[in-house]
């Protein structure tokens, strides 16, 4: 099964998708002047969105679910699954967990696209 992992900005439209999970709730580093300019695929801004209470149960929380729900649509004979990941600018919080997801799925032996939408928007 081919798997995408995709981040977007919700300011720039929803990105069509089988899952689609909204991560604005987590810490946001547009607001600290040094992560601003920098993306998620940075270590400062995924240490800043991630490493913290919310951001850590959310990734215990969303792992394990996440491989159930790729065994279970495998099990269904689907050719493909879009999990894509949104906060408010697509460029630091949904690409900071979509790089995570790519991480721990690649650990588990999955064949992955990842794609980050609007990581060049402002």
């Amino acid at each position: 099964m081919k798997i995408t992992l995709a981040s977007f900005g919700f300011k720039h439209g929803y990105l069509a998708a089988d899952l689609v999970w909204d991560v604005r709730f987590l810490p946001n580093p547009y607001w600290v002047p040094e992560l601003k300019l920098l993306t998620g695929q940075e270590k400062a801004v995924a240490r800043y969105a991630l490493d913290n209470d919310s951001g850590q149960r959310f990734l215990a929380l969303v792992e394990p679910l996440l491989l159930f729900l790729i065994e279970e649509y495998a099990d269904r004979e689907r050719d493909s699954l879009v999990v894509a990941v949104g906060c408010t600018g697509g460029k630091h919080r949904s690409v900071a967990v979509v790089e995570r997801l790519r991480t721990i799925l690649e650990a588990h032996g999955q064949d992955l696209v990842v794609e980050h939408r609007d990581i060049d928007k402002e």
